[in-house]
């Protein structure tokens, strides 16, 4: 695993100039902004999804308007610029809330709104989802409604629906930045091919190019590393990684009781999000053991460990963030004002490394060397391999 030190090169950092006036409310890491892949865009290295704004669902993942006010509020305070939402949070509440929130705390135009499209709206018509040019053109116009906004400066595909032709899907997101609706473009979980073969599209025929992925990234998921890092710089595609605290297990408060996670949050009442991590078994729970270990020699929090961590791998530009309460947010904001010991870090890699399958373990070790014919390589790897 490259060192964090190593992955800010992947990155560019715009620091505010110096006669900049100094907002004491704002925290120095998350006002350091970074391009989003190879656009223009600048934006935090930590993103506030909103998936949370709204009552429509039950649970912890709902909060009223005004809880949600005081989310956003201190998010901006704090240097904050960059917000994620979609169309399907709530049924279209959570860009509601979005959208007002934006026009009462800020300038419109000083503040990087995402939104996505994809998942059905209309229960029954066969064109009432996907991603296809008549739904994404339905989704976008709602999407500007409720936003209160003539204008979106990154648009998500929030998902490969499995149908639709990349060349139609890039066509028409490229149609959508040339009507002025749309400044930049991003997928989110696509398969690795398919990022490549839409990001080849674009850039043989003149089309808008994909400025970032959106990919479920933590100390517990780290399948990405197989594809998508390398896919990524390759591409010219930052990454915005999704549920970097993996549902909340990484928080380090939930335990194992008889075989079953317990705890007050997301993690003991939903769904988990990769079905291959157990959150209850033997690894997952010696993660969290490690992860609790290195949080208190620091004296910081498991969370803002696990933050720390996943900002500072390769190719990954805004970690997205969620919060449901402003001690959340508080907590996850300060996850960058300090540096993981290389030592330390090299415990949270080895304790979450995912196990190699084909053809991966072919990419490494001995086989990898007699590729080389036995000499010594001068290329550095970019993602998860020291090859």
């Amino acid at each position: 695993m490259a060192k964090a030190a190593e992955a800010n090169t992947e990155k560019s950092k715009i620091v505010p100039a110096s006669g900049t006036a100094v907002n004491e409310k704002q925290i120095k890491s998350l006002a350091t902004y970074y391009l989003l892949g190879k656009s223009g865009l600048r934006v935090s290295p930590l993103s506030l999804g909103t998936a949370t704004f709204g009552e429509v669902w039950e649970g912890h993942w709902s909060s009223d308007k005004d809880t949600a006010k005081a989310i956003v509020k201190r998010y901006l305070e704090a240097g904050g610029n960059f917000l994620d939402t979609a169309d399907g949070y709530h049924e279209g509440q959570s860009e509601e809330i979005t959208g007002e929130l934006v026009h009462e705390l800020t300038n419109r135009d000083e503040v990087v709104l995402a939104t996505k499209y994809t998942f059905g709206t209309r229960a029954g018509d066969p064109n009432g989802g996907g991603n296809g040019r008549k739904h994404m053109l339905e989704s976008v116009e709602k999407s500007l409604k409720r936003l209160k906004t003539d204008y979106i400066d990154l648009y998500w595909v929030h998902n490969w629906d499995t149908m639709t032709p990349a060349e139609e899907v890039m066509s028409s997101l490229n149609s959508l930045v040339q009507s002025g609706k749309v400044r930049y473009i991003g997928l989110s979980n696509p398969p690795a091919w398919y990022l490549g073969r839409a990001q080849t599209l674009a850039e043989w025929r003149g089309w808008e190019k994909i400025a970032a992925i959106q990919m479920e990234y933590s100390l517990a998921v780290r399948n990405i590393e197989f594809e998508y890092t390398d896919a990524a710089i390759e591409l010219g595609i930052g990454i915005c990684p999704w549920s970097p605290l993996a549902n909340g297990l990484l928080t380090g408060k939930y335990k194992r009781e008889n075989g079953q996670i317990k705890g007050d949050g997301r993690l003991a009442s939903t769904w988990i999000t990769d079905p291959h991590m157990d959150a209850s078994g033997d690894k997952a729970m010696a993660l969290v053991d490690v992860l609790v270990d290195v949080a208190g020699q620091l004296g910081r929090t498991p969370a803002q460990v696990a933050l720390n961590w996943v900002t500072n791998q390769p190719g990954v530009v805004s970690t997205i963030i969620g919060a449901s309460k402003l001690t959340q947010l508080e907590d996850n904001i300060n996850a960058l004002e300090f540096e993981i010991p290389t030592a330390l870090m090299e415990q949270l890699n080895q304790a979450s490394e995912p196990k190699l399958q084909y053809p991966y373990f072919f990419h490494t070790g001995d086989l990898h060397k007699n590729v080389s014919a036995q000499t010594r390589t001068l290329k550095t790897p970019k993602g998860y391999f020291k090859r």
